[in-house]
């Protein structure tokens, strides 16, 4: 009878991502030289012993005054002080600055006793003695006043004494070790590098410099090499052990030298569900076995356990496979365990969408979206709400590096982007605008799309300006927003493509049972009730707003008396639940909202009309695949609208 382990309860890739987790791959600290600190990462604090500088020292090349002898000095009126000697950068100040004197210094030159400031040798003029022309200066002509302080580093001004240099996790670069330099540091306290044991099995390999016989089916060890690579590159320090075989005595002896000898071992091969394969008996016989088999192409015979106190971990035997795992699930523990930050990310260049002005003289990472025209080109577009909105990196798919010098980057022109991730793509379809169930479910059925729901006005203007591919648009037929693209009305000017249109019903969400007995608008204004309204750029709050008009003008009075009659207009929510959400946690007596909503939640609802939803094309975009897959998703889409209260064609 075979004895084959079969692949039974593969499990998913976090379970594979947990289980190497708890693994202790973390060595203890060990003290460096700091000749040989750069890349390492702090173990601990490391606080300064000393003053940096230790001394007041003057920033730039000229004389050392009084500050309170150039006061008023200028051009046409020079202070003139006496030259009483110079201090030079390493030397002892043997000079004292008193009242009307100054003496010359020199960059980084202690400060000299009774010196205050200094005062730059460009404005500054030898004075010498009539009938001298060859004598030495005896006095400097002042032409500016200086404040106390002026152009002088004082002690400790850099970093004082007791003050905390750098802390625990910090890469040392060249940076670091400038200032630990500079604080006399010799020595430094960093985490030790993961030590990675590396065996690679199987009868048919040889490594690279033996001879190979093609005829036997041998060929080179290729995974000793690449993952001893990625393992350098993650932070640890690789140890590659000598070829094992598939004989099981010899497989056991190799794993667990190595687990005596480092914090994790790696194997790569003899993974599989073959009967020759024996790596994971060995690991159930010597140490634990915490999965065997990761449902993820490639690489799904993996294995995670341990061997006596050292971590383990089974890599597949094709090289594509075992750098594909290694690199997914490994190489991240590994730096995890090192300190070591994640690897910088890829790049991608892309054509601007739009002109972004920039004129600050300052270096710019601007957060940049991507998405692509009709031709398939990469077009970059700028995701920036300011430093403190943090929707900017989640709409974001990369930063684009800006000069200080650039003042715009144009449409067109060719930028580059700093992807957040490697696996970073353009989607499919990049559409903006309102907020809808409908919406939702009709984008699950196109291909990697991105939707911003930010509401239909800000959608238009988006659409106007030519960066997304489509933009949804919620309003009353009669008032038909598209129009608002084009400031002159003239809708022939205006830049959109009809794709696609349903309807949705709208109103009041109340508290189920109604109790406050809402019946419209009119108790909105004529009650004491609170209410929720959406944002400005909600299509619904547009509709709503039409609508308290038509009863300002019923009643002979001005929409904005309306609106400030009700409790709670300028009280305004994102998304189209919140509303319904406010009026079930107690907060409001009534929300705008959508019949849908309303059923979805189990609130009451007072109906007050059907509102239009458009879909709108970028004219330029209409035959992108993500644009026609939106179009088809959308006419196909009865089944969407049927299933939602309210909803319709």
């Amino acid at each position: 009878m075979s004895d084959r382990r079969e692949f039974r309860d593969l499990a998913e890739p976090e379970e594979a991502r947990e289980a190497i987790a708890s693994l202790d791959l973390a060595p203890d600290p060990e003290t460096v030289p700091l000749e040989e600190a750069r890349g390492r990462v702090l173990a601990e604090r490391v606080d300064a012993d000393l003053d940096v500088p230790g001394f007041d020292r003057a920033s730039m090349d000229g004389y050392a005054v009084r500050a309170r002898d150039t006061f008023g000095a200028d051009e046409a009126d020079p202070a003139t002080l006496e030259l009483v000697g110079a201090v030079h950068a390493g030397a002892e100040p043997d000079v004292t600055v008193e009242r009307g004197t100054c003496a010359e210094i020199s960059t980084g030159a202690v400060m000299p006793d009774g010196a205050d400031a200094v005062v730059m040798v460009e404005r500054t003029s030898e004075v010498v003695a009539d009938g001298e022309e060859d004598a030495a200066a005896d006095a400097i002509a002042i032409r500016t006043s200086v404040a106390p302080g002026d152009h002088v580093m004082f002690a400790g001004a850099d970093i004082a004494a007791g003050g905390r240099a750098l802390g625990p996790g910090t890469e040392v670069t060249p940076r670091e070790i400038g200032l630990l330099s500079a604080l006399g540091v010799d020595e430094v306290p960093v985490r030790g590098k993961p030590t990675v044991g590396i065996v690679s099995t199987g009868d048919e390999l040889v490594r690279p410099g033996e001879d190979l016989h093609s005829e036997r089916g041998q060929i080179y060890d290729v995974n000793s090499y690449t993952i001893a690579a990625g393992v350098e590159e993650a932070g640890g320090e690789a140890v590659l052990y000598p070829h094992a075989g598939d004989d099981y005595d010899e497989m056991e002896r190799l794993l667990v030298e190595a687990s005596e000898e480092c914090d994790l071992v790696l194997s790569s091969g003899s993974t599989s569900a073959s009967a020759v394969d024996v790596i994971y008996r060995v690991i159930e016989d010597r140490g634990e076995l915490l999965l065997h088999g990761v449902s993820v192409k490639p690489g799904k015979p993996m294995l995670v356990g341990g061997v006596g106190d050292s971590a383990y971990v089974g890599l597949p035997g094709y090289p594509v496979s075992a750098l594909t795992i290694f690199r997914t699930f490994v190489a991240p523990a590994i730096r995890r365990a090192a300190g070591k930050p994640e690897p910088r990310t890829a790049t991608v260049s892309g054509r601007m969408a739009q002109q972004e002005r920039y004129s600050e003289g300052r270096m710019r990472l601007m957060p940049a979206g991507l998405t692509e025209d009709g031709s398939e080109d990469t077009l970059v577009y700028p995701v920036d709400k300011g430093s403190g909105a943090t929707t900017s990196l989640v709409e974001a798919d990369g930063v684009v590096v800006v000069h200080p010098d650039t003042e715009y980057l144009a449409a067109g022109e060719e930028v580059e982007v700093q992807l957040f991730s490697p696996e970073v793509r353009a989607p499919t379809l990049f559409a903006v605008g309102e907020d809808d169930p409908a919406l939702s479910r009709l984008l699950d059925r196109v291909d990697r799309p991105r939707y911003l729901a930010i509401g239909s006005r800000e959608g238009l203007r988006r659409l106007r300006d030519g960066v997304p591919d489509a933009a949804v648009v919620a309003g009353d037929p009669d008032r038909d927003p598209v129009a608002s693209l084009d400031p002159t009305g003239d809708e022939e000017a205006v830049p959109a493509e009809p794709i696609g249109e349903w309807t949705r019903e709208w109103g009041l969400i109340v508290p189920a049972g109604n109790p406050e007995d809402v019946t419209g608008l009119a108790d909105l204004i004529d009650r004491d009730l609170r209410f929720v309204n959406r944002d400005g750029n909600a299509g619904l709050r547009t509709t709503l707003a039409n609508a308290l008009a038509d009863v300002a003008g019923e009643r002979g009075t001005t929409r904005r008396a309306v609106t400030e009659a009700i409790d709670g207009f300028e009280r305004a929510v994102r998304a189209h639940e919140s509303p319904a959400r406010r009026v079930l946690a107690g907060d409001a007596d009534a929300g705008l909202g959508l019949r849908a909503t309303a059923e979805r939640l189990d609130t009451g609802f007072v109906p007050l009309g059907t509102q239009p939803v458009r879909t709108y094309a970028n004219p330029d975009r209409g035959d992108k695949p993500g644009v026609v897959a939106l179009r088809e998703a959308i006419d196909e889409g009865d089944d969407v609208f049927d299933a939602l209260a309210g909803y319709g064609r």
